[in-house]
């Protein structure tokens, strides 16, 4: 398949404007005369599009100020709105809970049923406190008799190996007189 020559139109003004050089000699005498209209028609081909240019960036210009003047219309209505919908949403939050309390109290019955339910949560609460406060103090008490348990098993053993002691130190100092007859008499048989 047969790629596109990116050059060759450039290559084809090249060549066209060599071919316009080459008989210039010629064509002089021509290119005299059309002068004056070829200078006109680039005139007016220029002032076309220095025209079409001013256009075009007034046109782009208008169309920008159009955009950040609309975007500065939305930040501006954006910072009007925030602040008062703010504000009527705490309204209403306000006039619901005044309205809420005004059905709460409105009778003396429904003041002492509501008077009745904040009894029955402080004694709820109160309740708990003291059962938790029970609960503690039973696991201390319990802990306390553990390690009483402890110590006092620990004393025991303690005084039964000091008597076993005492007993042996007895013993043995009871035998020491008898033992020192016996080696007496052993040196003297060997003697």
């Amino acid at each position: 398949m047969p790629t596109a020559n990116t050059k060759a139109p450039k290559a084809t003004k090249a060549r066209a404007k060599a071919g316009a050089a080459k008989p210039a000699a010629a064509k002089a005498g021509r290119t005299q005369a059309k002068r004056p209209q070829a200078k006109a028609t680039q005139a007016r081909t220029t002032s076309s599009r220095t025209n079409h240019q001013a256009s075009s960036t007034f046109q782009q210009a208008q169309s920008a100020t159009r955009d950040t003047a609309g975007a500065v219309g939305e930040y501006a209505e954006r910072a009007v709105l925030i602040p008062v919908g703010a504000a009527l949403i705490a309204r209403e939050r306000v006039a619901s809970t005044v309205s809420d309390t005004l059905s709460t109290y409105s009778s003396t019955t429904k003041t002492q049923a509501q008077l009745r339910k904040f009894e029955r949560r402080g004694a709820t609460a109160r309740n708990r406190l003291e059962r938790e406060v029970r609960k503690a103090r039973v696991r201390v008490e319990r802990e306390l008799r553990q390690r009483r348990r402890t110590i006092e098993s620990t004393v025991s053993d303690l005084d039964e190996r000091r008597e076993a002691i005492a007993k042996n130190g007895t013993e043995i100092a009871g035998k020491v007189p008898e033992l020192a007859n016996r080696v007496q008499e052993r040196i003297l048989t060997l003697v």
